[in-house]
């Protein structure tokens, strides 16, 4: 029954309304209202306050619904985790990778993996540096490929791969370059190569034009297309540097190395530690983990 109060008070944070939240869990508005109102008695504090013609969070609400959330995934978590200690090669795997791995460095890797194990429910989910470490936290993810994890974000590093950001440019920006006139193109907010390139160009004290172009593929698609430069990682780009669409350009202190880490909670379940391994003999270097032949023993703290 809490379960099902919780769900119903993540759900309703997640969409803003009862109506959202009850098509979500497929059941009732009656049933969503119920379920947080016997919540917030349980709690005695008020968890939703009217909005208009409906409701919405309170400060307590939101708060207590962050913890709710974190509660749900990990005994969801806790339960694949169980079963896929019984049989790792048919458990769960819930991956979170920043836009560059997603699209261009997992596709390869998970069509191997997805060979040598059919049998393992796999999913990914590919957003912003800040969205994949929320789903760590939050044990809604059990493997984020991303940069170096947050001092805040509680996590262990499993392995690492190679990761270069370059300046790249089309051929006429490149031969034009000049800090002050050539536009920087750059990420989305809560994008982590987007602070690295505002930390790159305060770190060169320079203020050239800057142009917002959200996703990574809206920026590379903008480099090619003239725009202007950008930092972006050389994974990302490696065919059109191939065909010689975009160039790297020669600036200060680049290429920058920002490795690829594969992260997980303080407890990575066997089919989590599977594809590690997976990773590992793909040519990751392992981080603190048991020899390639022992997948279900548990890495040393």
């Amino acid at each position: 029954m809490t379960q099902s109060r919780w769900r119903a008070l993540v759900a309703l944070a997640d969409t803003g309304s009862v109506r959202a939240a009850a098509t979500r869990l497929t059941v009732t508005e009656s049933a969503v209202s119920a379920a947080v109102s016997a919540l917030a008695r349980e709690l005695r504090v008020p968890l939703v306050e009217p909005a208009g013609r409906g409701l919405r969070l309170t400060p307590s609400g939101a708060v207590y619904a962050r913890y709710a959330r974190r509660v749900l995934g990990l005994l969801a978590e806790a339960a694949a985790a169980a079963a896929g200690e019984l049989d790792p090669e048919r458990g769960r795997l819930r991956l979170a990778a920043v836009t560059t791995a997603g699209e261009h460095v997992l596709p390869s890797l998970l069509a191997a993996f997805r060979r040598q194990n059919p049998q393992v429910d796999l999913a990914l989910e590919v957003a912003p540096s800040a969205e994949v470490w929320d789903l760590l936290a939050a044990h809604e993810a059990d493997l984020v490929i991303a940069g170096r994890p947050p001092a805040e974000v509680e996590a262990r590093v499993l392995a690492t791969m190679d990761n270069e950001l370059v300046a790249a440019a089309e051929h006429e920006v490149a031969r034009s370059f000049d800090w002050a006139t050539t536009p920087w193109l750059m990420r989305e907010h809560g994008s982590g190569t987007r602070t690295t390139l505002e930390t790159y160009l305060q770190a060169r004290e320079v203020a050239p034009p800057r142009l917002v172009l959200g996703s990574n593929g809206a920026v590379i698609a903008g480099a090619v297309a003239g725009l202007g430069a950008t930092l972006v990682s050389r994974d990302g780009i490696a065919d059109l540097l191939a065909a010689g669409r975009l160039v790297v350009l020669d600036v200060p202190a680049t290429p920058l190395s920002r490795p690829w880490h594969a992260v997980t909670g303080s407890h990575p379940s066997a089919t989590t530690r599977l594809f590690v391994h997976h990773l590992v003999a793909a040519g990751w270097i392992p981080s603190g983990f048991p020899p390639a032949g022992d997948a279900t023993a548990v890495p040393a703290t």
